[in-house]
């Protein structure tokens, strides 16, 4: 991003501890294995105090400490003392830091309603402390400076940097005190922000590819500026973290509701314009709990599936239906096959068929009911815990699922492809939150995951179990309890095993406060070691126990080994891969060889004391919560092939949109279609289109990245990869481009970064060579950004 430098306060207590004997408190974060240094390199700086004033020297209306006063004949004259405790401070904080500059940040949260008192304060001390240097001959000089001025002049001292190559977690500021709860807390909402960010991603392409039309059509105004914003206030560190009051946590869901509202009119006029017919749309944000009004009333409809991937889809459309049989057409009016699946724990039944969707664009469906009959009742026998008799299992071409003729719980994978087979039991259990003991009083609260023991208790032993199995899906739908349920789930051609779970809401009427896991228990011999995402793109090795920098002292065997999940968690041995996609940033680990367990809800009676001020009760909708499990056993040297792609899928979803059907022309004589594609050509399984979005205009904002890793899958999935740009988008032409940094608010060719020294040797500063858009290409985990100057075609 063209980034000379980051400052961060929460480093763990420990970590802190040996950084400042060793003088490591600022060293270069090299931050990709795959990519060339320096490009992935960034100087890192620990501020001395978090991000908080020193001790006595806070002067806001929030704080208590006393203000200069220099008159030696009051009786509060304190002038003298807060200047030597400065000096002395100042003497210390440096002993820390390797040059002879050092930085204290004056300020904190909430703070600066009152800037005069600190100001005024502020310019006191530094009047007095430089006078010491004629008076005492004191080499303290202070002075107002900013971070950039902070970080030339550590520059300028042409010194040689250690290098960091893991991350920063997990945080502890204490013993007892890690704060790896918020990685799960308030699973709600981070789905829903991980929703909104696919349908942005569907709206901001859309805009880009329909230009003009999509803000001002038949539909009204469309805007992706109201989601984007919303987006954008979601990254707040306590609003997607779960770290806020309830009545908050309202509001950004509220605020992202109504973002989704413009983008649906600009989705409604960039849809009718590239097909060319003005349809009634309709959008069904229900869908996770089978409510759309239009497919469960009418007889006939239209079903517009759009795929925001570089790549053609094959998606398994699910729509609540009536009971009653339908007839699925695909864009060429041949019908395809289809299938009606009652719920077992419902009255209501689903519409199932395959759709197949071009890359970066949509393809349209027609369904329409066939009078007089209605579906077959499917196998769907119930199963209790006495009534096996012989083993269950659940099949297609590329897995196979068995599960205990005694308990309903998932025992066993089979990889029918690569003839691999992989005991593996799945149940989900619940840790009982600290109160506080003995040891610290610290409980476990929205930041702070604390058990009250290391072994969780199991939800349920046996699952009451019912199965369904149609040519198009095949399910166990497994009940645990009252508020435990989940349904395991295989499609044709799928080769992942879905594990779609339902937790809520959560009983603490025992005064327990209860943190749920679902569990997966195998007999890989992992060494201790687990793998899990950083930010869904890099691969990082996780070891218990263990810290890469620093001699760990755990406190808290289970919350200290827990670490953020963004995307995936994977656990290996020398053959097998078994790895566990999520839908939602979730916090997981690997407390024992061969296991890995994932914090999919929690619901707590205490505040943890850091700042929210409430216990994580989860009042309203989140008490309830909905998500997906996609589980994949491969070979362990190719791996990553499958659950990077699959993570992808993940992530950007096609978005379905309903109409009636019957629409008029969008443009008169022309005739509507039922398929489109915004690319002539493919991507390349290992290039990702991760941003096209309207920037002006007449431009469009363009980034694509390599999403393998060097060594990473199979072939020449993770080699340097070229793409020809000029004729890539079939909906307009690009007819100048420029390239950026990632956040594109710098030319790249005119962008600089402070060259620093890494103890690893010098890195070879890249050249930048000449823009050429019919040859652009990507290392191994790089993303490239440009700015696109474009010129639409007619009629799409």
């Amino acid at each position: 991003m063209g980034f000379d430098g980051f400052f961060f306060g929460r480093l763990d207590y420990q970590d802190k501890g040996v950084r400042k004997k060793k003088q490591e408190m600022e060293q270069v974060w090299r931050a990709s294995a795959s990519l060339e240094p320096p490009v992935a390199d960034l100087f890192t700086s620990v501020l001395p105090n978090i991000y908080n004033p020193p001790e006595k020297l806070c002067w806001d209306t929030l704080c208590a400490d006393k203000p200069f006063v220099e008159d030696p004949r009051s009786p509060e004259y304190n002038a003298k003392e807060l200047v030597d405790y400065f000096l002395q401070l100042a003497t210390a904080q440096g002993q820390n830091y390797r040059t002879n500059h050092t930085i204290m940040t004056m300020g904190s949260d909430f703070q600066y309603e009152n800037a005069n008192m600190w100001f005024k304060n502020l310019d006191r001390l530094i009047e007095l402390v430089n006078a010491q240097q004629q008076a005492n001959g004191s080499r303290v000089n202070v002075l107002y400076s900013t971070p950039a001025c902070y970080l030339w002049e550590l520059n300028k001292a042409n010194l040689t940097w250690s290098v960091k190559q893991d991350d920063f977690f997990p945080y502890a500021d204490g013993p007892h005190k890690f704060w790896t709860g918020y990685f799960s807390s308030r699973p709600a909402l981070k789905r829903y922000e991980r929703l909104s960010y696919n349908f942005l991603q569907v709206c901001n392409q859309l805009e880009a590819l329909a230009g003009p039309a999509a803000n001002v059509g038949p539909y009204g105004s469309g805007d992706s500026a109201p989601l984007n914003e919303a987006m954008a206030v979601l990254q707040h560190h306590d609003a997607v973290s779960g770290t806020s009051r309830q009545h908050v946590a309202n509001d950004y869901a509220r605020q992202l509701a109504a973002g989704w509202g413009p983008c649906e009119v600009l989705l409604s006029n960039a849809l009718a314009r590239l097909s060319g017919s003005k349809e009634d749309f309709m959008y069904c944000r229900n869908l996770n709990i089978s409510v759309c009004p239009l497919s469960q009333t009418a007889k006939s409809f239209q079903v517009t599936i759009y795929n925001p991937l570089g790549r053609k889809v094959d998606w398994m459309v699910r729509l609540p239906v009536s009971d009653h049989i339908f007839d699925v057409r695909d864009p060429n009016g041949t019908i395809v096959p289809s299938d009606v699946v009652r719920l077992p724990s419902s009255d209501s039944s689903d519409l199932l068929f395959s759709a197949s969707v071009p890359a970066l664009g949509f393809s349209v469906y027609s369904v329409t009911q066939v009078p007089g009959r209605s579906p077959h009742a499917h196998n769907r026998q119930p199963r209790s815990q006495k009534s096996w008799t012989h083993g269950l299992a659940i099949q297609n071409e590329y897995l196979q699922a068995r599960f205990d003729p005694d308990t309903g719980l998932l025992v066993e994978l089979e990889n029918l492809d690569q003839n691999l087979l992989l005991p593996v039991r799945q149940a989900f259990y619940w840790y009982n939150a600290s109160v506080g003991d003995n040891l610290s009083t610290q409980v476990s609260g929205a930041y702070i995951f604390r058990p009250n023991r290391q072994e969780p208790l199991i939800v349920s032993h046996w699952a009451q179990t019912h199965v369904v199995k149609t040519p198009l899906v095949q399910e166990v739908h497994q009940n645990f309890s009252a508020w435990c349920s989940q349904v395991i789930r295989l499609y044709p051609g799928q080769r992942h095993l879905e594990l779609e779970w339902t937790v809520g809401p959560i009983p603490v009427g025992d005064g327990w406060g209860k943190e749920i896991i679902s569990r997966f228990d195998t007999v890989l011999e992992t060494k201790g070691l687990f793998y899990t995402d950083s930010n869904g793109r890099e691969i990082l090795e996780r070891r218990r126990d263990y810290r890469p920098t620093w001699k760990l002292n755990q406190t808290e065997p289970v919350a200290g080994n827990y670490y953020p999940v963004n995307s995936r968690i994977y656990i290996r041995d020398g053959k097998m891969q078994l790895t566990v996609l999520t839908d939602r940033s979730q916090g997981g680990s690997s407390l024992k060889d061969g296991s890995m367990e994932l914090m999919v809800h929690r619901r707590l009676l205490k505040d943890d004391g850091r700042g929210v001020g409430e216990p994580l009760l989860e009042e309203g909708l989140g008490l309830w919560v909905r998500g997906r499990h996609l589980v994949l056993l491969d070979k362990a040297p190719t791996a990553a092939t499958r659950h990077r792609l699959q993570a992808e899928k993940e992530l950007l979803a096609p978005q379905v949109v309903l109409a009636p059907g019957g629409g008029a022309p969008y443009h008169p004589g022309v005739a509507p279609r039922k398929q489109f594609s915004g690319l002539r050509r493919e991507l390349p399984p290992s290039v990702h289109l991760l941003t096209l979005a309207r920037w002006d205009r007449t431009t469009l904002l363009l980034r694509l990245e390599h999403q393998f890793a060097v060594g990473e899958g199979s072939g020449n999935l993770s080699s340097p990869v070229t793409l020809d740009l000029r004729d890539l988008f079939s909906a307009f032409t690009i007819t100048y481009l420029q390239e950026t940094t990632l956040a594109a608010n710098q030319l790249r060719a005119s962008a600089s970064r402070l060259k620093w020294t890494p103890a690893t040797g010098p890195t070879a500063q890249p050249s930048p060579s000449r823009l050429d858009p019919a040859a652009i290409t990507l290392q191994p985990m790089e993303i490239r950004t440009f700015l696109a100057l474009v010129q639409w075609k007619e009629h799409g």
